[in-house]
């Protein structure tokens, strides 16, 4: 009897019940919407994952590195081309799902598990640009004056 290897899975294998973002979904995300989308669903994605302690980390992180951020923003001149900000988070946070998340993302798309669709993605990006137009005009108002 021969038998195919390539289809047969693991009866041990569980379908994962979380949903998880994808790593381009992220990084698209994260482009329109800022650095606490990026943070949002890494830390998302680690609680999906069981490592609750990264989530935590993840989120200082994501603060420190948005608070730094805004601090440049308002050390630059005005005709400086504010697209570089949008394209070093995303590629920061592509990295690092790269480095951290690539892999359980891939064994969770092999188990079956499903992902976060576009509307999802979409709403929380609205609501990071929000929330940082938010701190950014209040930090403008706290330091710059009226």
């Amino acid at each position: 009897m021969i038998q195919d290897d390539t289809t047969e899975k693991s009866v041990f294998e569980e379908i994962p019940t979380e949903k998880i973002y994808s790593k381009k979904a992220i990084s698209t995300a994260t482009f329109f919407g800022g650095p606490l989308v990026a943070g949002y669903c890494i830390a998302e994605n680690f609680k999906a994952f069981n490592e609750s302690e990264k989530a935590r980390n993840t989120w200082l992180i994501t603060g420190a590195f948005t608070i730094v951020i805004i601090a440049i923003a308002f050390s630059l001149p005005e005709n400086f081309p504010t697209i570089i900000f949008p394209v070093i988070y995303s590629a920061v946070a592509s990295y690092l799902i790269h480095t951290y998340q690539e892999k359980n993302i891939q064994k969770h798309m092999d188990n079956g598990g499903s992902i976060f669709g576009g509307w999802r993605l979409f709403l929380i990006s609205i609501l990071s640009l929000i929330i940082l137009v938010g701190i950014i005009l209040s930090s403008a108002y706290l330091f710059l004056g009226e």
